[in-house]
Order: C-alpha cells, then structure tokens, then sequence
C-alpha cells in the first residue's frame, strides 16, 4: 500500500495501491476498448433510482473475456494493466492463433505465464475448467450459473469461492458470504482468486476522492424536510418515530430487513443461506 506525507488532515489517513512493479502497460488496446456512457444511478425516464452515483471521471470501456470461448488454445499473457471499471486487474492475452483479449487476472499471475480453457487441462491457477472436474478445496472465481452464458459470480478484486462437494451432476460452492449454493457441473469456472487482494485495504481518506469515483454525498433522512423523506421534519434532533421501524426514502423498511424475494427463482440452488452477523456466536 502507498501512504502519503500529512500534508492536509485528509491525506494523514489515506492510502492508495502502490501499482509500480505490479502493472506493465499504461495504456490499453484501442480495438479493444470503446467509450458508453454510463447510467450514473438513472433510469430509462432520466429520474434517479439508485441514489448517490454520478459525475466521476470519465471511464473508456475495456471488452472483457468472459466466455472463455476459444478451448484448448494457449493464451500467453503480455500485460498486465489496470481497468477503471473493475477492481481487479486484466491482462491482454495472446492466444497461439494471434487473437488478444482482455481476461480478468487470477491473483499471482505475471508477464509470461500461460493460461488454456479446455475439459482435460491442468488444474492450476488461470486456466479454466468445468466445475464438475474441479477438486474439493479448489478455489475458483469467474463463475457461471449457466453453462456456457458467461462468468457472472467471484468477479471482484481478491475474491473467490470454494468447491465443497461433487453431487450428481451438480457443484457445491462455498460464496464468500458464507452461503453454499449448486452450480450446473457443465458450468464453467476459472481456477484461483481474483488479483489485487489489496483493494479492499485502501483508504479513501477524502470526500474529493470519492466524487472522481462517481459517488455523491449521502445525506441523513433526519436532516431533510417531511416532503423529502419518511424520517425529515421535526423541530430540532428526534428519533425516527415509526411505528414500523426506519424506511427508505422510497417508504420501504430499511435496517436489517431481508431483501430477497421469497419466491426467487434461485431459491431451490441454496443449500445453506449466507451468516446473518446478527445471529453468528460471539
């Protein structure tokens, strides 16, 4: 981590990744990037729906691998660079018929190593197999939930799942909520964790930092007025007063309450749901 010299009260505190030695190219592929504008918390009619995003620096798009089409074809990597609109690193790679694509780096991965996707390939850190050949213990990340549809699952930097059982055609995963879930075994998976495990380990330190990120201020639901929100009026400090509990600006509850619809499609693939930290043993 990169700490700074405390020449302002903000930049006591902050931290940032120190990328020197880790990253090897400053600019991307241009073929492979494009410019989108992105939603900033807006929906199709311009209102806002998810509060507190907008502004930010502006992102130019890098296209990432996450089909993994191209089997039993080695890729070399070449660079290993920085994506803005992700928090792990990427890396261009090269495969053995001279197409390059942007993949998403499995932590300890350097110029020079090779990765493969294919059914028979070794089980080692970036290549990439189906999770029903996968070992118990194996950690994986750029999962699918559907064979072939794509890595949607274990996409964040230093994060990862692990194999817990081989069950008739279907893989059990441990999520790094806790929560154990089956996988389609013919679901495709890359072997490790997601690189630059010290992302979480910063600081932000400074508000000013945060707006170049695309995130606004968040105020209090007590500081607005009574037209504003559910918790606004009032004269002077008072506690919520609901009868029901605290709410969202929307009127919904907010604080502890669970979100997950209970007739959600996915329900009948838990096997054990996530720790609730409330319930966990002290």
């Amino acid at each position: 981590m990169k700490k700074y010299k405390p020449t302002s009260p903000s930049k006591r505190q902050m931290t940032t990744i120190s990328y020197r030695g880790v990253l090897t190219a400053s600019e991307p592929l241009k073929k492979l990037t494009y410019g989108r504008k992105r939603a900033v918390g807006r929906g199709s009619a311009g209102e806002v729906t998810t509060p507190h995003k907008g502004g930010g620096v502006k992102r130019l798009y890098r296209m990432i691998d996450f089909k993994f089409d191209k089997k039993d074809i080695p890729a070399k990597i070449v660079s290993v660079e920085y994506d803005p609109n992700r928090s792990g690193f990427i890396g261009l790679a090269v495969y053995a018929d001279g197409e390059k694509r942007y993949v998403l780096l499995a932590k300890g991965l350097k110029v020079g190593d090779s990765i493969v996707s294919g059914q028979d390939v070794p089980v080692k850190y970036g290549n990439r197999l189906p999770i029903s050949k996968l070992p118990v213990g194996t950690f994986v990340f750029n999962i699918e939930t559907k064979p072939n549809a794509g890595a949607v699952l274990i996409r964040s930097a230093g994060s990862y799942a692990q194999v817990v059982a081989q069950d008739g055609g279907m893989t059990q995963i441990k999520m790094p909520s806790g929560e154990i879930r089956k996988i389609i075994g013919t679901c495709w998976a890359t072997v490790g964790e997601v690189s630059n495990s010290d992302y979480r380990l910063q600081n932000i330190g400074k508000a000013g930092r945060n707006r170049k990120r695309g995130v606004r201020p968040t105020v209090r639901g007590t500081a607005m007025n009574p037209v504003d929100h559910p918790h606004g009026g009032g004269e002077g400090r008072q506690g919520i007063a609901l009868r029901k509990g605290p709410k969202t600006r929307q009127g919904k509850p907010a604080y502890g309450v669970k979100t997950r619809r209970p007739k959600k499609y996915s329900n009948v693939f838990i096997v054990e749901k996530r720790k609730n930290k409330r319930n966990q043993p002290k």
